[in-house]
């Protein structure tokens, strides 16, 4: 699957961003929750690890679900990697991405797979992979003030994006408030990309990257420069959620930015 392939590109993003940086780097707290670069790593080694389960051993993935849901997920994630930190640590998320881009690179795409909620293709599992870690990357890129250069495979987030247009309004038990807004993106390579049907009312434009970023609550749509119209547009983009679990409100604005510092 390609998309196995633009996962491990974006991790091998992130890995050269962390591997020549000091140890106290690594326990820099980022402007996500509180939780330090180490812990970043934590979360992404551990997932990666469950999603290379859905296709290795599903049991055991069942298993360590439920032990989620009785320990609580920093709880597994800390236990999975044994407290290891820093490099130590680093090393470990970026072999088991490798482990995890080759089992579903292997995988047939349709594939129905177990998760915590519904089962989703072998495609969407991935492609949720590459969505967190360029996601929870950001908060890395941030904290040490670096400045992110994305490629043409951020596209998975934005369909991503596009994909849950409804799951934003029924995390909140909400219906939506019309069709989805007429989407036209510049994408890094400066190709534009579209989506949806233009009414003349409501749409979104700008870079896909801050599409990315408002989707992924990485950055509050107020933060941008996308130019959003119409009522249904403007509704989405104040609450836009591509990721699964419960409700979770953007940034407020002004919280989430590139630090002005030099590491």
């Amino acid at each position: 699957m390609e998309q196995a392939g633009d996962f491990l590109a974006e991790s091998r993003a992130l890995y050269g961003l962390l591997v020549n940086r000091p140890d106290a780097d690594f326990g820099r707290v980022t402007q996500f929750k509180g939780w330090k670069v180490d812990d970043v790593l934590r979360h992404l080694h551990f997932w990666n690890w469950m999603a290379e389960l859905q296709l290795v051993d599903e049991a055991r993935l069942e298993a360590e679900l439920t032990a989620v849901a009785k320990d609580g997920m920093r709880d597994r994630e800390q236990a999975h990697t044994g407290g290891v930190s820093g490099r130590e640590l680093l090393s470990a998320w970026w072999d088991q991405a490798h482990a995890t881009a080759e089992v579903f690179e292997k995988a047939d795409p349709k594939a129905r797979l177990k998760w915590a909620g519904p089962s989703m293709s072998a495609r969407s599992s991935i492609t949720a992979r590459l969505m967190e870690t360029w996601a929870h990357g950001q908060e890395i890129y941030d904290v040490l003030g670096a400045e992110r250069v994305d490629e043409d495979r951020i596209r998975n987030i934005v369909v991503l994006g596009v994909n849950t247009y409804g799951w934003t309004y029924q995390v909140r038990k909400q219906t939506p408030p019309g069709q989805m807004p007429f989407i036209s993106l510049t994408a890094p390579s400066g190709d534009t990309w579209t989506f949806g049907e233009d009414n003349g009312k409501d749409r979104i434009e700008g870079r896909a990257t801050e599409f990315c970023q408002v989707v992924t609550q990485t950055r509050n749509i107020k933060d941008t420069a996308l130019h959003v119209s119409g009522p249904v547009a403007e509704d989405w983009m104040s609450k836009a959620q591509c990721f699964a679990g419960g409700q979770n409100a953007p940034p407020a604005p002004g919280t989430r930015f590139r630090a002005d510092i030099t590491v």
